[in-house]
């Protein structure tokens, strides 16, 4: 029996942009079905790069990129952006209707959505997120968290088997990082997070991979990854100051002693 298709194989992928700029040179990254993900880095690594190329936004100078075998090339962007739905860090990018709900049902009516099932879409992504009451509010009135939680509903909308997040929790005050995460963890979804907040993809992802110069430095478990102060280190990695270093352990061990 032939195995399943990864969610996301990246191989060898190089980027340069067009002043000359290397962002990307040879990463591979492989994401099977239902896996949560961090993609963590110093500013200037390439995470957004390679965030952008998973639904196709960019194109790679060279290697390629695949979703559920399907390669990312232009024949096949409608399909590959139902597939792939990225949030991006500001959800002003994303939010442009009127109200919440016309938000929600813009993505979903371009596919020919129409009518009972296009509300239900709208509903339940909206629901999803914890935003239901306000659908028939103008965005520009929600505060910030509320925004990047209708920026999520918009693509959830789309029902993507892989969802990607830019730096989620980005100028989000404690309690909407915490509902944010809490929504986060509800989804039954591939996620492939994009981020340099360590404690945040501590909190949801198990796996992680260090970006750092265009390529993969590391990837294994998030604790152990965490834990491996010389790697933090060497890619210009911190946990906050406070950091409660127990989070690292698990039956008291500490995880980078494991390896």
């Amino acid at each position: 029996m032939t195995e399943p298709a990864p969610a996301l194989e990246v191989a060898g992928l190089h980027f340069t942009y067009p002043d000359g700029r290397h962002a990307l040179e040879g990463t591979d990254l492989v994401v099977f079905d239902g896996e949560k993900v961090a993609v963590l880095g110093p500013n200037g690594a390439g995470k957004t790069t390679l965030m952008l190329h998973l639904n196709g936004i960019h194109t790679p100078t060279r290697g390629t990129v695949a979703v559920g075998g399907l390669p990312v090339v232009k024949a096949n962007l409608r399909e590959i952006r139902r597939r792939v739905g990225i949030v991006f860090q500001d959800p002003d990018d994303q939010l442009f209707m009127p109200t919440v709900g016309q938000d929600v049902a813009f993505g979903p009516a371009n596919l020919g959505l129409r009518g009972d099932e296009l509300d239900a879409r709208v509903a339940d992504a909206l629901s999803a997120v914890g935003m239901s009451r306000h659908r028939d509010r103008a965005p520009h009135h929600l505060s910030f968290g509320e925004r990047r939680r209708v920026a999520l509903a918009t693509v959830l909308a789309m029902q993507p088997d892989v969802l990607v997040l830019d730096e989620p929790s980005a100028n989000l005050d404690p309690a909407s990082r915490r509902e944010l995460v809490e929504i986060l963890l509800t989804l039954e979804i591939t996620l492939v997070m994009v981020t340099h907040d360590l404690p945040y993809a501590l909190q949801l992802c198990p796996r992680s991979v260090v970006l750092d110069s265009g390529m993969a430095a590391a990837d294994g478990e998030t604790r152990t990854l965490l834990a491996d102060a010389a790697l933090l280190a060497r890619h210009r990695l911190e946990l906050p100051y406070g950091f409660d270093r127990r989070l690292l352990e698990v039956d008291g061990v500490d995880a980078a002693r494991r390896v």
